[in-house]
């Protein structure tokens, strides 16, 4: 048997940085820790379309940047909003 060919016919890895070093990613803040806001509002549904996707799915937590807490208020005000059709459910087309 071939137990030496472990990379399976892949070359080595070109991206890779020395060992033991983080690449340069920053982490994203979260919007509303910035500007102390202590309620989201449902009733702005131009602050929550940026938390929308195109689709209509609500953004998760590592692409909008929320902290947690800030996430599930933005979630709960987002289904709160389309509820009352000031966001729509899905997209048309």
């Amino acid at each position: 048997m071939m137990d030496d060919d472990k990379d399976f016919g892949r070359g080595p890895d070109l991206n890779a940085d020395a060992p033991g070093r983080r690449r340069g990613v920053r982490r994203r803040v979260c919007k509303y820790c910035n500007d102390k806001v202590q309620t989201i509002d449902y009733k702005d549904p131009q602050s929550l379309k940026y938390f929308v996707s195109e689709r209509g799915k609500v953004v998760p937590r590592r692409m909008s940047g929320n902290c947690s807490r800030h996430q599930r208020q933005v979630t709960l005000a987002i289904k709160r909003a389309r509820n009352i059709a000031l966001l729509p459910f899905t997209t048309s087309g």
